[in-house]
């Protein structure tokens, strides 16, 4: 009998590992690059699928280097979703090759992007510049923005009319590879996108008659944020560095003048620069997480705490 129970424990240890570690049997297995997909696929493949993050919450997806353990997840996984976040530029080839018959589907597909915001310096706005105008404000399109050279925005994500996009693409992707629940996958796509668009018209009724009205952030992530609901990001961030002396000073005059007196910082960066704002304006930093997992409870805090910034 001892032996039994002996047996049976190591039977349940083997199934948490593999719970813990591997997919579930009956599920299709997914993997995604971050956490705010990992809710877009669920929303739609529900109980169907098991979702894996290969960049896990609190890490930075611009540097984020797989590990050995997800890797070798990756040799049972049915469909890889890709977002265009930085890290792919360099995993998502190796990652494809570890298995070929491994489905990579590109959410971005069919998405215009936009450059990075930048701070507008002086001498710009001398030269002709409305500095006034939002960069991605009312009448302004994805690919309008002046600094067309910049690095590409990947934040997709944060705008939802962008992320009914990406809804599409994930619902073909799991009808294709799983075609036996092609219905259920449907249906469930259908109550997703009517979720996109109410959270769309309760941020559009959050922000009206704000339009043209900015807010600092510290890493440029508010770009399509912003852009949906005609407002203006001021990043403190440069292309991905932190500010020269004389930029972090024209950011503070910048502030000052606009009477801004909150700075947005994500978790994944360090606050340091813009504490240092937020002290000379008498201000204060706040935190607002792009990559918190659920998506559109996310996006309505973040709202709620840009429009007091706002105020």
């Amino acid at each position: 009998m001892t032996g039994i129970l002996r047996s049976c424990a190591l039977m349940a240890c083997a199934s948490i590992m593999l719970t813990q570690f591997g997919f579930a049997a009956d599920r299709v297995p997914i993997f995604v690059s971050i956490v705010p997909q990992k809710d877009f696929v669920r929303q739609i493949g529900k109980d169907l699928v098991d979702v894996k993050v290969m960049v896990p919450p609190g890490a930075n997806p611009a540097i984020y280097e797989p590990r050995p353990r997800q890797m070798a997840a990756i040799s049972r996984t049915r469909i890889y979703f890709a977002i265009g976040v930085p890290f792919e530029a360099i995993w998502l080839k190796k990652i494809a090759a570890s298995n070929p018959d491994m489905k990579v589907v590109h959410t971005e597909h069919g998405i215009q992007k936009i450059p990075m915001a930048a701070h507008q310096h002086r001498d710009e706005t001398d030269a002709g510049h409305n500095q006034g105008e939002p960069e991605n404000g009312p009448g302004k399109h994805p690919g309008d923005n002046q600094n067309a050279q910049g690095i590409l925005d990947p934040h997709i994500w944060l705008s939802p009319p962008l992320v009914m996009t990406q809804a599409r693409t994930i619902l073909s992707a799991l009808q294709k590879v799983d075609p036996a629940h092609y219905d259920d996958y449907a249906a469930n796509y259908t109550v997703f996108t009517s979720k996109i668009v109410e959270l769309d018209t309760d941020l559009k009724t959050i922000f009206a008659g704000r339009q043209g009205l900015q807010f600092m952030v510290y890493h440029p992530a508010w770009g399509y944020f912003a852009h949906s609901y005609g407002l203006r990001q001021v990043p403190i961030e440069i292309e991905g560095k932190a500010p020269k002396p004389a930029q972090l000073r024209e950011l503070i005059e910048h502030a000052r003048e606009n009477r801004i007196k909150v700075i947005f910082v994500q978790p994944q960066f360090s606050s340091k620069n813009a504490r240092r704002v937020a002290s000379e304006i008498g201000g204060q930093v706040v935190f607002a997480d792009p990559l918190a997992e659920d998506w559109a409870a996310n996006l309505r805090e973040i709202a709620a705490k840009f429009k007091a910034a706002l105020r």
